[in-house]
């Protein structure tokens, strides 16, 4: 059974993370089983939703806990401390719950989150591998009687291969762009395992079909449009949150493998790895490392607190408070990926060729923070942040992929 909050007071983030502990303990003692024989964790994200942590930012009266972004974040921090790749997965869950809360005028908004709040999970299904020009779609929308057929292929499908629902972008027949919400299980829609980077290899971002898949009224939304929303910057968090969570993974297993060694060096400055200052030199700036990224993590989460708050206040300033979510979002990033892609790097430093062993998988934290800092890449990212510092350009807030 789903355990939802039943208090009518909202916990405290100290609260949240007490209470979501105990499973993000477990989760992180299997991590590197499941990244050597690649079991994919549709156990563990059944686990976070029995918990409640997949409600976690639904409001209390509807069932969740109410908590805000920067809570959500810094729970997504440690949980990518656990597995990297479930923060990342859960990226379209948590992002279709911030429209929710962003829109109160979304069809059957209340329903959506009462079966959040019951366990149901939400995957995503935006990006293709098409020869459709940037900024169009192939996967469409046929009309069929009173509702549609969607048809079409996404070769990016994070978090769908263990969600009950998928959020698909399509376009209908006078060429808009929607976001269509469907049942993973719905009679055409196939997905499959084939995800091949060679990080985050658990997340399930492989493909997903719709063939002919039956969408009513009450299952699309308008998708962007002229209404800003922090949702971008709630999107690049995210993944920069999964990116601390590295950080912090490889700052323990450094201190782990410090602990344990009893070979060292004839040249080392020390006569055991452990009381090497220069080993010792290293721990230290790992650890260094993960604590700037989450702070910069938590630093990027309350601006987009505070925009959230100023949309659904409706203040007269909300399109400066969002417009400084989003930048202050991407110049975070800058700092982040450098940060987490050096501890990741750096870790191997503290040990010879046995911190390579295959059983202790500690590549798989470069190799998953690379992945991770492959999204909107920062070469893009810093063009646009000089561009509107000096010239006044707009920020890029959401971004196309496609052919030129």
């Amino acid at each position: 059974m789903t355990t939802t909050t039943t208090s009518t007071t909202r916990p405290t983030r100290a609260e949240l993370l007490d209470r979501f502990a105990p499973v993000l303990d477990r989760i992180e003692e299997g991590a590197v089983e499941r990244e050597r024989s690649r079991t994919l964790p549709h156990e563990q994200v059944r686990w976070l939703a029995d918990a409640g942590f997949t409600a976690v930012t639904i409001p209390v009266d509807a069932g969740g806990s109410g908590a805000s972004a920067s809570d959500l974040f810094a729970l997504l921090v440690r949980l990518g401390e656990a597995d990297s790749n479930l923060p990342q997965l859960l990226r379209a869950h948590f992002s279709f719950v911030e429209e929710l809360l962003l829109d109160p005028g979304v069809v059957r908004r209340d329903q959506w989150f009462e079966r959040i709040a019951a366990g149901d999970v939400f995957g995503n299904a935006s990006h293709e591998r098409s020869s459709a020009a940037v900024g169009r779609l192939t996967t469409h929308l046929v009309p069929d009687g009173d509702g549609w057929r969607l048809h079409g292929e996404k070769h990016y499908s994070t978090g769908t291969l263990f969600a009950d629902w998928t959020t698909v972008t399509a376009e209908t027949p006078d060429g808009h762009v929607v976001g269509v919400t469907v049942p993973v299980d719905a009679s055409g829609v196939e997905v499959r395992d084939d995800w091949n980077g060679f990080g985050q290899r658990l997340t399930g971002s492989g493909t997903t079909r719709f063939d002919g898949v039956q969408v009513e009224l009450w299952q699309l939304r308008a998708e962007r449009g002229d209404r800003r929303t922090p949702l971008p910057a709630f999107l690049q968090t995210v993944l920069l949150a999964s990116l601390a969570g590295v950080a912090r993974a490889a700052a323990r297993d450094a201190v782990a493998f410090v602990r344990s060694r009893t070979r060292h060096y004839q040249h080392g400055a020390g006569p055991t790895a452990a009381t090497d200052p220069l080993v010792q030199g290293i721990v230290g700036r790992i650890s260094a490392d993960a604590v700037a990224a989450e702070a910069l993590v938590l630093h990027a989460a309350a601006a987009i607190d505070d925009a959230h708050e100023a949309l659904l206040d409706g203040a007269a300033d909300t399109a400066e408070r969002i417009a400084a979510a989003e930048l202050r979002t991407v110049q975070v990033q800058q700092n982040v990926v450098e940060l987490v892609l050096r501890a990741a790097t750096t870790l191997f430093e503290v040990g010879g060729a046995s911190a390579t062993d295959r059983d202790r998988a500690l590549d798989r934290h470069w190799r998953n923070a690379r992945t991770l800092s492959s999204h909107n890449p920062l070469v893009f990212q810093q063009r646009i942040i000089g561009d509107h510092l000096v010239n006044g350009a707009e920020l890029q807030y959401f971004w196309a992929t496609g052919e030129a």
